[in-house]
């Protein structure tokens, strides 16, 4: 799935759900040690777990952050399938 991130750097954040598991994510700009963090700390985690650990991290003033988007990005997956 891609989806289009909303007040953030990145630009987007693609991801594959298999058997409730998040794999393959990757992030479009942003700031790459961070979401290559993000992404391989997420990789395997259950869909709910990941989505619990990032929603509603902040980035400094701003009131979303790459992991909350990436968050936002599974919920809407989820409602999806």
């Amino acid at each position: 799935m891609k989806f289009q991130t909303n007040g953030v750097c990145s630009r987007s954040i693609q991801f594959d759900v298999a058997d409730n598991k998040v794999t393959n994510v990757s992030f479009e700009g942003g700031c790459s040690g961070n979401t290559q963090g993000v992404s391989a700390l997420v990789e395997g985690m259950d869909i709910d777990e990941a989505i619990s650990r990032m929603d509603g991290i902040r980035c400094g003033f701003k009131s979303t952050s790459c992991p909350d988007q990436l968050a936002k990005a599974l919920k809407q997956y989820k409602a999806a399938h």
